[in-house]
């Protein structure tokens, strides 16, 4: 496959492949292992669809485990995370395109969409890396120009409240632009505060419909 030009960005998504009693698990022990798959695969089939159909940038998926099987409704490039911690495996990511800026977005942010990663490139113009704050202390984006640390990801306790404020003391002295503070959906209530405020147009979309 021919890959996109040098000055096109790249967004590449971060999942697990849609498994039973695989994905979610945190979100699972709460609602159940099926309701726990179907927002999986929903947000993530949702989320791929509407950045693939963008031409402002260009769209990979990274799917664990990497030699399990994935049906996909589109065509998207797809290329293995690899072993390691989050950190090493984004890391390995940023690697296969050292020339292009690069967003990694995880696949549980139900309100993420296309302007957002337009809007981290835009910020990765001026600045050496870009992050999409969560509201447990986490994120759900990090975007780096092709200027980067040699180890943007060290020392990071990921899944606490400390992963943001870890990974921002490895761009000490870089420019880093913030975007938006979005909530994921981890827990029971972050299940209700979705299902509350994105009811509708969950289960319009777990009914194929888009719109």
């Amino acid at each position: 496959m021919i890959g996109p030009p040098r000055n096109t960005g790249i967004v590449v998504v971060f999942s697990r492949v849609p498994r039973l009693g695989a994905v979610k698990r945190r979100l699972a022990a709460d609602i159940g292992d099926r309701a726990a798959l179907d927002f999986h695969r929903t947000t993530l089939g949702s989320l791929l669809c509407r950045l693939a159909a963008d031409r402002r940038f260009h769209t990979v998926l990274a799917a664990t485990p990497d030699r399990a099987s994935l049906r996909l409704p589109y065509r998207v490039r797809r290329i293995p995370q690899g072993g390691g911690d989050l950190g090493v495996r984004m890391e390995r990511a940023f690697r296969r395109f050292p020339h292009q800026p690069v967003a990694i977005i995880g696949s549980d942010i139900p309100d993420a969409g296309p302007a957002d990663i337009a809007a981290a490139f835009r910020g990765l113009g001026r600045a050496d890396a870009v992050f999409g704050p969560a509201a447990d202390g986490g994120y759900w984006l990090v975007g780096l120009s092709p200027r980067r640390p040699a180890r943007p990801f060290a020392a990071v306790r990921w899944s606490s409240p400390h992963a943001l404020a870890d990974t921002l003391t490895n761009f000490a002295g870089r420019r880093v632009t913030l975007l938006r503070r979005l909530h994921d959906v981890d827990t029971a209530d972050d299940w209700a505060r979705f299902r509350a405020q994105c009811g509708n147009r969950y289960r319009r979309l777990e009914n194929g419909s888009a719109g």
